[in-house]
């Protein structure tokens, strides 16, 4: 039985940003408390918040069982990262935004591959105006299970190149492969010698695909003080204390407006996603941003020497936090509170915590049920056997995902207990309420958790996420480290 207290997935290190009061560089810790009240009451499952003004944090949460030293999935927010990879790689002559995909990836070429494809180029794939009309991604991985970029180039393109941008996930994965063949390194590899180490970020983990590559368009998993250097990295134009470590023009092209951007379908109605696209870096109303499915956030503000940092699960993505900060924290800015206030906001911050299920210990037999699954994208298939073992101030939670294959996971009762049942660590806490045992288990280095009802009245169990991963419902998938999202990729 492991501790009942989340014990840290990275040892701990020197912070990487300094730390002031808010007074002491012009933020309101009332505009911050107001920030984190107008979260709380939009329901908005937040898991961690960092303000960074003038290049000092002055405002850091976490809420439990999410900790400062764990990393947490990016999704898209990783797009923003290859792009600077992009931009060393131009800085080093080994790449340049007219290069072709066809020059630079001949292997991966179609034999039937069309006149647009051959004159698509790193700028194309930057800005994502490919003439594709929609995300290519699940297209393109159809039509080539085992090369995405061929997939990619095999994809119609129903508008001529630079004239429009569509959202495409593609764009980015052959990017990264563009990059990794110009330099002769891994994208995390790259990122690790010349960003990151530099940097004393040494925490950086990444998913892959089957043959073990990084999906450059997501899978970085980062801590939010990492994340959070990066926005300070981008608002010194690429300068990190008296290095340069990213060219301070490539810094100004990616986070500058490339294209024009209109409303996604499926997308939350907000303005700031019209307001543009640079490289791989959405503007907004307010500076640009880095943005991940489900509210993973890097807002970067250089009118007002800012950094906004969040990660979340929420049902949309990292837009619908940008209203509550414009009309919430920017009003507080040059506008500081005293002492009384910002210690005031300190204790909020240091109690922040995402509700444990409530109830009793409950009956101190094993219990059992069978998964019934629901039509949307179950994450254990239907009549799954599920037991609830009693144990030590709680219980294990046990899913015989097939005959002799079994996920055990430790849940803990009014505390998080943890356990890596198959690599990738999840945090859960539960109770009994009444005949039905109700238990949420985080995959913490992710947005998602998995809400797990056992009812002994009728035998049945459910087992449902929070968010659906975009990778697929699969919970045996997403326990592993790392994630090989696409397992029919050779």
């Amino acid at each position: 039985m492991t501790s009942q207290r989340p014990r840290p997935a990275v040892p701990l290190r020197p912070e990487t940003l300094p730390r002031s009061a808010p007074a002491a560089v012009g933020v309101s810790s009332r505009a911050v408390l107001a920030l984190l009240d107008r979260l709380a009451g939009d329901s908005v499952e937040c898991h961690s918040l960092m303000v960074v003004r003038r290049g000092h944090v002055v405002a850091e949460g976490w809420w439990a069982p999410f900790t400062a030293q764990r990393p947490h999935l990016l999704y898209s927010l990783t797009k923003s990262f290859t792009a600077i990879a992009v931009g060393l790689a131009i800085e080093d002559g080994l790449l340049s935004l007219d290069d072709r995909i066809v020059d630079v990836l001949p292997d991966h070429v179609p034999d039937d591959v069309s006149d647009q494809g051959r004159r698509l180029t790193v700028h194309h794939l930057l800005s994502m105006t490919t003439g594709h009309d929609t995300d290519s991604l699940a297209e393109a991985w159809e039509l080539e299970p085992r090369d995405l970029t061929r997939g990619f180039l095999r994809v119609p393109f129903p508008h001529r190149e630079g004239t429009r941008h569509a959202y495409d996930n593609a764009t980015t994965y052959v990017l990264a492969r563009m990059v990794e063949r110009a330099t002769g390194s891994g994208l995390p590899e790259l990122l690790a010698e010349r960003l990151f180490t530099p940097m004393g970020i040494t925490e950086a983990e990444w998913d892959r695909v089957g043959d073990g590559a990084a999906f450059g368009f997501h899978g970085l998993h980062l801590t939010t003080e990492a994340v959070a250097a990066f926005g300070e990295l981008l608002l010194r134009r690429g300068r990190w204390g008296d290095r340069r470590l990213v060219p301070p023009s490539w810094v100004e092209v990616a986070t500058g407006r490339r294209v024009a951007t209109h409303q996604v379908d499926g997308w939350s109605d907000n303005p700031d996603t019209r307001c543009g696209y640079g490289y791989q870096f959405w503007m907004s109303r307010h500076g640009y941003r880095g943005e991940g499915s489900f509210g993973q956030l890097c807002a970067v503000v250089p009118s007002h020497d800012l950094v906004v940092v969040a990660t979340s699960a929420l049902s949309g993505g990292g837009e619908t936090l940008l209203e509550p900060i414009w009309e919430c924290l920017l009003p507080g800015l040059d506008r500081p509170d005293d002492a009384a206030d910002d210690a005031q906001l300190a204790d909020r911050l240091r109690g922040l915590a995402l509700a444990r299920p409530s109830g009793t210990l409950g009956p101190r037999h094993p219990t059992g049920a069978r998964v019934v699954a629901s039509a949307a994208g179950p994450a254990l298939p239907d009549g799954t056997p599920v037991t609830v073992d009693p144990a030590e101030r709680g219980w294990l939670v046990r899913f015989t995902a097939s005959p002799g294959v079994h996920v055990d996971i430790e849940v803990g009762h009014d505390d998080w207990r943890e356990s890596e049942p198959l690599g990738r660590p999840v945090v859960a806490a539960g109770a009994w309420q009444g005949d039905v045992f109700v238990a949420d288990l985080y995959v913490i280095t992710t947005p998602h958790r998995l809400r797990t009802v056992v009812d002994t009245r009728t035998g049945a169990a459910s087992v449902t996420w929070n968010v659906v991963p975009l990778t697929g419902p699969d919970l045996l998938r997403h326990l592993q480290s790392p994630l090989m999202t696409r397992p029919d990729v050779a």
